[in-house]
């Protein structure tokens, strides 16, 4: 738990106003990234959140977040109560202001939070902006008072005090608004993935997600923090030592991780946070982290003659089997994210801080545990020499007057773009030669290539890199999009803007399409983070009619749209269900899932770290027995079977 440092005291006087609400509901993807699921869900990590500020300053132990029956949502906190008294300069009370004007708030300075996950004091005014309503109850001075906001934020309750209280917090009470969102239906598993992974990060505060439409409640609270975090991302993992934690203080800054390597496992996983938001595209933390790290045990191995003549190991050789979490615990004062999204840190200071603290206690820890050192220097000296010879390889392979036999493979699969324009050009990797064949001809020349693949690819969840890389398939995949793999995968590299996964809509397709992105999550991540791997989403129906010699036709993507098109196209229409794609000509290939003025595409994205690195580890792993009690436990059969009746 951090230190409670900032002052007790919070009062409207700590209110401090930038700029009145506007456009919100106008343009509601500038505040909350999108009007879809994701961004249905941002507005409650928004309220989350200010709840976990005041958990973070030191004010209370549990969080509770409820779905109710009537599709709002609910956070509780013990936290210290949102002013209500009459803040100065707008005359009203504190609480109406920040639920109703932006960037208003307590955490613009160090007065009221020494650290904080919201800067901007948008999120609760923007909650309140994109909601049908939103009921506000404080629990504060012993009073319990309450104010009530509809239709997009306009007061209609102004604050009344409704009786006496010995409790202390907030209770925030908001219904999505359908006509700004897709859906308004909340996740349940979404919403218990994105809280595990705050409990992992505040050590003793519970978490409680009830969900009253299905009777659901689950809890979480973690003594250890992110060591808790770290072994069960590695739970099934063959782990090699122990979990390696450090914790100290710099400058002010509070910084905590988590370490572990893993036999067979050639992958690098890095969590990184700042006051718990998780930084996705990392920032100065994560790079002093990796210089630490790298020059550590490189000297080590210098100073042990572990490298016999070698040279220095990179980065990439000795991080490949780590995962490690980083938790910066950083002054208001000090902060900086590049962007509103606050995906990446910009504080420099961070760099020299973490930069030293590990270099100087895991150099210590190698010092003090040599089997492991040994072990570890020994599996990044074999990464630095598998590394060398690929490198050797291709560099002969180029020198050569004559094709490699990477461009040879090529030269037989892949249909190119004629275009030079990467960041323009779309790579199509489809199943079989008979829908390779259709993509072919239907496709726009120009931009799109198609790469056909033989057969299953390979489960790289289980098979180690050297052979992933020997496979003639995946081979033929890295040597078409052309920025490397593993360490040395550069997105920016990439010869393709988007590269999209397009599979037939059965089950076969389905296994294809995971083996893929189980690839790309262990060796093309970035390409991931970086927002341009997507699968396609070919129709399961053409209902057409034939009306005085010309046929009038609809898509169907699901069985709303199917019914939908039936309508449409009137009585006396007929039902085509593509099992694959390889039944449709070109033409209907191009304008259906093609054509990218028509067709449908689905971003893939890593929401959560830690729910992604369970469901690639339960259902791609060889663990049959975990697998088989997931299935059990989250497959409703009777809907499956019931499904399958429909179709057939």
């Amino acid at each position: 738990m951090a230190e409670n440092n900032a002052k007790t005291s919070y009062t409207a006087a700590d209110i401090e106003i930038l700029e009145g609400l506007t456009g919100v509901r106008k343009r509601p993807a500038m505040y909350i990234g999108s009007t879809n699921l994701n961004g249905l869900h941002h507005l409650v990590w928004e309220i989350v959140d200010n709840a976990v500020d005041e958990a973070l300053s030191g004010y209370g132990k549990t969080i509770v977040i409820t779905i109710h029956k009537d599709g709002s949502l609910s956070v509780l906190d013990e936290g210290r109560g949102i002013p209500v008294d009459m803040h100065k300069s707008t005359h009203m009370p504190a609480v109406q202001l920040i639920f109703s004007t932006l960037h208003s708030g307590g955490k613009f300075s160090n007065k009221v939070y020494t650290s904080s996950a919201g800067l901007h004091g948008v999120g609760s005014a923007v909650t309140n902006a994109l909601s049908l309503y939103c009921d506000v109850t404080i629990f504060r001075d012993g009073k319990i008072n309450h104010l009530r906001f509809e239709d997009g934020g306009k007061l209609v309750t102004p604050l009344e005090v409704l009786g006496t209280t010995k409790k202390h917090g907030s209770l925030i009470r908001f219904k999505p608004d359908p006509k700004i969102f897709s859906s308004v239906e909340f996740k349940y598993d979404t919403i218990c993935a994105h809280v595990q992974e705050s409990a992992f990060l505040l050590k003793g505060v519970k978490f409680i997600v009830i969900d009253e439409r299905e009777g659901k409640k689950v809890e979480y609270c973690y003594e250890e923090g992110i060591k808790e975090y770290l072994s069960t991302l590695n739970a099934n993992k063959t782990p090699m030592g122990d979990i390696i934690f450090f914790e100290g203080e710099e400058s002010s800054i509070k910084m905590e991780f988590a370490i572990q390597y893993a036999y067979k496992d050639y992958s690098e996983t890095i969590y990184s946070y700042a006051n718990n938001v998780r930084t996705r595209d990392g920032g100065t933390h994560e790079s002093g982290f990796k210089a630490g790290i790298t020059k550590a045990v490189n000297d080590y191995a210098e100073e042990n003659n572990l490298l016999k003549g070698k040279a220095k190991l990179e980065g990439g050789d000795i991080r490949e089997g780590l995962t490690a979490i980083i938790s910066l615990k950083i002054p208001e004062q000090k902060i900086e994210y590049e962007g509103q999204t606050k995906h990446k840190l910009g504080t420099p200071e961070a760099l020299t801080i973490v930069n030293n603290f590990i270099y100087t206690n895991f150099t210590y820890y190698l010092n003090e545990h040599k089997e492991f050192a040994v072990n570890l220097i020994r599996k990044c000296v074999d990464s630095q020499t598998a590394r060398i010879a690929a490198r050797k390889a291709k560099d002969e392979a180029r020198s050569n007057n004559k094709k490699s036999k990477s461009e040879m493979i090529l030269s037989d699969k892949l249909t190119p773009a004629q275009s030079k324009d990467y960041d323009h050009n779309e790579l199509f990797i489809v199943e079989g030669d008979s829908a390779g064949g259709t993509a072919k001809s239907g496709r726009d020349k120009i931009h799109q290539a198609i790469l056909p693949l033989r057969g299953k690819p390979l489960n790289t969840e289980v098979v180690t890199k050297d052979r992933m890389l020997k496979n003639e398939e995946f081979a033929t995949l890295i040597s078409t999009i052309g920025a490397g793999v593993g360490e040395d995968f550069n997105p920016d590299n990439s010869h393709y803007g988007k590269v999209i996964i397009m599979t037939d809509a059965d089950t076969d397709g389905a296994h294809i399409q995971t083996l893929l992105l189980t690839f790309f999550y262990h060796y093309m991540k970035p390409l991931i983070l970086k927002g341009k791997l997507f699968v396609a989403m070919p129709p399961l129906y053409r209902v057409w009619k034939e009306v005085n010699h010309k046929i009038n036709y609809r898509y169907a993507w699901d069985d709303v749209d199917l019914e939908k098109a039936k309508k449409e196209i009137g009585p006396g229409y007929k039902v085509n269900r593509y099992k694959g794609l390889g039944e449709m000509n070109d033409f209907q290939l191009w304008e259906s899932t093609m054509n990218p003025k028509t067709r449908q595409l689905l971003k893939v994205s890593i929401e959560d770290p830690l729910l992604a690195e369970q469901r690639v580890n339960v259902l791609m792993g060889n663990d049959t027995q975990i697998r088989r009690k997931w299935v059990e436990e989250n497959v409703n059969f009777n809907e499956v079977d019931s499904f399958m009746d429909e179709v057939k």
